[in-house]
């Protein structure tokens, strides 16, 4: 679905992230994790198609990222940045609705078809009864979630998700990872980067590691986020284990060493 090879991309003359190569599959939460400023986001922007690379290439099936047009690419993933408010404050289901864009022309009016597409997406999600709500006057989960709704009703083949639950209390973070999971499970791909190794565990199908600007590591989580990785990564002493829960399941956690 997605696939990128050998790019290289940076602001200016500097550049920041060196030869990297990975792709997303169809179905597929893939995360990538590091420590800040090592590349992440900048990754990302040249992905998107908003950092024009250096060298290399991305592609999304058969198409060249970076000769799309915005409206083109808008129709082949969405994107769901770290926190968004806008400049007006729309109810939640015009938030939603604007997930429509890229396939109305300027003069176009909204459609039923439309409005059903978005109306899907908020129920999918459980947040249908938010819709008469004013966005700006949500709680931090609820407006990922409608951005979430928002991304789903461009009925892209792929997620993209800067650090999504950056900004909110633990509970919310586990509510907004959770509808992520069930969404790849109906078929969705996702590409979230985060610098939590939490979320990597509890979501990921796949983990890319990034250091300074290379990626290190690809595979497993289980495989990929181990003791030594993660110590090199985050410049500290840590140690992975596992964790028996009350529901008779295990899980991974990351737990720093004094």
């Amino acid at each position: 679905m997605l696939k990128v090879q050998d790019l290289r991309c940076g602001y200016g003359k500097q550049e920041i992230v060196h030869g990297t190569s990975f792709q997303v599959n169809p179905g597929e939460f893939v995360c990538i994790i590091g420590a800040n400023g090592c590349g992440k986001t900048t990754l990302l922007k040249s992905v998107l198609g908003l950092l024009p690379p250096f060298a290399g290439e991305a592609w999304m099936g058969d198409n060249n990222i970076h000769k799309l047009t915005e409206r083109e690419r808008a129709r082949l993933f969405a994107y769901i940045p770290q926190a968004h408010t806008p400049p007006f404050p729309f109810s939640t289901g015009d938030v939603v609705l604007m997930g429509r864009t890229p396939y109305l022309s300027s003069m176009a009016l909204i459609s039923n078809q439309d409005r059903k597409i978005a109306w899907d997406a908020m129920v999918t999600l459980g947040i249908e009864h938010l819709a008469q709500r004013t966005y700006t006057k949500l709680s931090g989960g609820q407006q990922q979630l409608i951005l979430i709704a928002r991304a789903m009703t461009q009925q892209p083949k792929l997620i993209i998700m800067d650090e999504p639950t950056a900004s909110l209390d633990f509970g919310n973070q586990h509510i907004v990872l959770s509808r992520m999971r069930e969404l790849v499970r109906s078929g969705m791909s996702v590409l979230m980067v985060t610098h939590d190794p939490h979320h990597a565990f509890y979501c990921a199908d796949r983990v890319i590691v990034m250091h300074e600007g290379h990626i290190i590591a690809d595979g497993d989580p289980d495989k990929v986020m181990t003791r030594e990785c993660l110590q090199k990564i985050y410049s500290t002493d840590v140690d992975v284990v596992n964790v028996s829960l009350q529901n008779g399941s295990t899980t991974t956690v990351c737990v720093p060493v004094d």
